[in-house]
């Protein structure tokens, strides 16, 4: 059997084979580990890789199998954003994850962080390698994409998972703020997770939070918002996003309706970096921020579910994005604390994923997994 055989597998379905003995921890390691020695000199995903490191522990979950431990993601290769990573995945390790490597984030002078730099150069996007993944859980999102591993940490200040899930074509979850330890001074930034199912993402938030996934009896009624009510994304992504929103509503995981009033949001790129910016005056943004929360309470008081595109452009080339915000429609719920999800719908006209964000009410991460298991995503 080829060591590329574990491949196509989810984490689930690992962790499911390595806790039966269908599956050895070290042999899906060792695969992990060929496929990164294989393509990261092209993807450049990673910027550190603990080989010898990542097969020793991998041993060690083998012999908790053997004596007796359930372990819910066994012998499950992981990347880890950063090269500090390590600090908040150790529920994930607990739970049976093998740490392979840390995984690129944007380099000195990457201005947006929607680039990302491994231990070859540039970290590429896996659809066009003339593309930037977006930021700044770049490798995360590259790695994921490529099937070197089927879960990646990451971190989410401004959309820092769920745009790079969006431009890769993968699943990212932002956690509600505050739900997950964090070590942002502002609060704005929040854990995350990329991978390749919403199965694997609910696995990772029950592990990290303690929460099983929800279960509901009917549809949650959502909004749909092309722009937030301030931003001008590009039509064929809005297009695309769209006609995803539609998809999850004839498969029965949502009903659109029609709001009474059009949800319009102050625009907060002024408030976010206003909050991220030391001894800035912060009085507007405290304005901002309340208005915002008082719109989006309003919408959430009638609606259970809000959702836009993830990104207004497709993924820019290694440039440069020019003079356009990618996180025009993401960094609101940052500020706002709201948990949101980003899922692969499809693909613009440039080849590239485009990504559906779903917005629900703080502190319901379990809604957004269900509705999305519903859909089959």
């Amino acid at each position: 059997m080829s060591t590329a055989f574990p491949a196509a597998l989810s984490a689930e379905e690992i962790a499911s084979a390595v806790r039966s003995r269908a599956l050895r921890a070290v042999d899906v390691v060792a695969a992990a580990l060929e496929r990164i020695e294989r393509a990261d000199p092209v993807l450049c995903a990673f910027i550190e890789v603990w080989g010898e490191e990542a097969l020793r522990r991998a041993g060690e979950v083998d012999a908790r199998v053997d004596a007796g431990e359930r372990l819910p993601l066994a012998g499950v290769p992981i990347g880890v954003k950063g090269r500090h990573g390590l600090r908040t995945a150790g529920p994930l390790l607990a739970a049976g994850c093998v740490a392979v490597g840390a995984t690129s984030v944007p380099g000195p002078g990457t201005a947006w962080q929607t680039w990302g730099r491994g231990r070859h150069g540039r970290t590429v996007n896996p659809w066009r390698h003339d593309r930037t993944p977006g930021g700044s859980s770049a490798g995360s999102a590259a790695a994921v994409a490529a099937g070197l591993v089927p879960l990646a940490t990451g971190s989410d200040g401004a959309g820092s998972v769920r745009i790079p899930a969006a431009w890769c074509g993968v699943v990212g979850l932002k956690a509600g703020n505050g739900r997950l330890p964090s070590t942002d001074r502002t609060g704005l930034m929040a854990p995350g997770v990329l991978a390749r199912s919403v199965g694997d993402v609910s696995a990772y938030w029950s592990v990290m939070s303690g929460e099983e996934p929800g279960s509901g009896s009917s549809p949650p009624v959502a909004v749909w918002s092309a722009d937030l009510g301030f931003d001008d994304p590009d039509p064929d992504i809005v297009a695309v996003a769209h006609a995803g929103a539609v998809r999850l509503a004839e498969a029965g995981a949502l009903r659109l309706v029609r709001p009474g009033i059009p949800l319009r949001l102050e625009d907060p790129a002024s408030a976010w970096l206003a909050l991220r910016t030391p001894g800035a005056d912060p009085t507007a943004a405290h304005r901002i921020r309340a208005e915002n929360d008082r719109r989006l309470d309003a919408l959430f008081a009638d609606a259970e579910l809000l959702l836009t595109p993830t990104a207004p452009t497709p993924p820019h080339g290694h440039d440069g994005p020019g003079d356009r915000y990618s996180t025009a429609l993401t960094w609101a719920f940052n500020l706002s604390g709201h948990p949101a999800i980003s899922i692969p719908v499809g693909f613009g006209p440039d080849g590239c994923p485009v990504g559906l964000q779903l917005v629900a009410p703080r502190g319901r991460e379990d809604l957004l997994l269900w509705t999305v298991r519903c859909a089959h995503i």
